[in-house]
């Protein structure tokens, strides 16, 4: 009788809450879903603030139920421009169609004209042996192009350099004196990581950037794609810029006037974010390429809609987004992968 009653204090004790150490741990979240495996950075890993880890709930406390609900809202931004490239800044909801999945959305939430949505930019620099020749005159260009973009109090940009690691020379911040000696601190040497350098700046940097309120994720890649050392595959860093809602811009760096395979392989990342890759003739046109991300920046729209026929599976989905007037080109990311339950 004795042993009965101690085994229903215990249960009962179990039942109240008994602390993680002796009953492993309160809440376990369930397990991840499987992406691709992270590369490691010589950036350092910044702890989590002490408001941010889970407080273990008091024992005599009632437990507060939680409810939430996912809204199944698309969020697209895109550029249009006519034939000669100039873009179009005047158009209405009306003006264009969208296609998720290679269907009408349900409903249009939103449209607006983004030309003053704040700015979260990565500036990445290929800082690998195969630049070397051109390296300086790129930092300078870097250096403007950062001078003249961020805006204080509501832009902020990062710096990252890369060759066989990556490294951020320069947090984000406002201050365009601090990007510009994160810039200059950039030493060319090594092999070449790109895709990795991307992977992380997507995940661990603009996923993660602070903001009060809607903001406009994009990487300036200033680079000659040839990557060769990165443990990411192409794939890969496309799939994590997709999720992660990053525009990508690509300034290449070959000036041979032959379009080589790393070229190739910037278009392809580009044109599947939404931005698109520049090939100067000559260095001096390095300039001219951060000049017209510059203004693309500040003349883009953004819709908001609810997909047809949505199901929380985790699939890709497609968008298309074409404007009434055949004469008008749109470009907007490709697609998305919906959530998970």
């Amino acid at each position: 009788m004795l042993l009965l009653l101690v085994g229903i204090l215990v249960a009962g004790a179990v039942s109240q809450g008994v602390p993680a150490s002796q009953n492993g741990p309160a809440n376990a979240p369930p397990a991840a879903q499987k992406t691709a495996a992270p590369p490691s950075f010589s950036s350092p890993v910044v702890p989590k603030k002490a408001d941010e880890t889970t407080k273990p709930a008091d024992e005599d406390s009632e437990a507060i139920p939680t409810f939430r609900k996912r809204v199944d809202e698309v969020n697209v931004i895109f550029t249009v421009t006519d034939k000669h490239g100039h873009f179009i800044k005047d158009l209405k909801k009306d003006d264009i169609r969208v296609l998720d999945d290679h269907k009408p959305p349900s409903s249009v939430v939103a449209f607006r004209s983004e030309t003053d949505l704040p700015l979260r930019v990565g500036l990445l620099i290929d800082a690998s042996n195969s630049i070397r020749d051109r390296f300086r005159f790129e930092q300078e260009a870097a250096m403007y192009f950062l001078s003249q973009t961020v805006r204080p109090k509501s832009d902020e940009a990062f710096v990252l350099g890369f060759d066989t690691t990556a490294e951020v020379t320069q947090d984000f911040t406002d201050n365009t004196e601090k990007l510009a000696r994160g810039v200059r601190m950039l030493r060319p040497g090594g092999g070449t990581a790109m895709y990795d350098a991307i992977f992380y700046a997507c995940r661990d940097k603009l996923m993660k950037a602070r903001a009060t309120g809607p903001v406009r994720r994009a990487i300036i890649l200033l680079s000659d794609g040839e990557d060769n050392q990165s443990r990411v595959t192409l794939s890969e860093t496309i799939e994590m810029a997709q999720r992660a809602e990053i525009i990508l811009y690509a300034i290449s760096t070959n000036v041979s006037n032959i379009k080589m395979r790393g070229d190739k392989i910037m278009e392809k990342m580009t044109e599947a974010t939404g931005g698109r890759a520049f090939f100067p003739f000559k260095i001096e046109d390095v300039s001219n390429a951060f000049a017209e991300i510059q203004d693309e920046l500040r003349s883009q729209y953004a819709v908001a809609y609810k997909p047809a026929d949505f199901q929380a599976d985790g699939r890709y989905r497609t968008i298309e987004i074409m404007a009434d007037n055949k004469r008008y080109h749109v470009r907007a990311r490709r697609g998305y992968y919906a959530p998970t339950q």
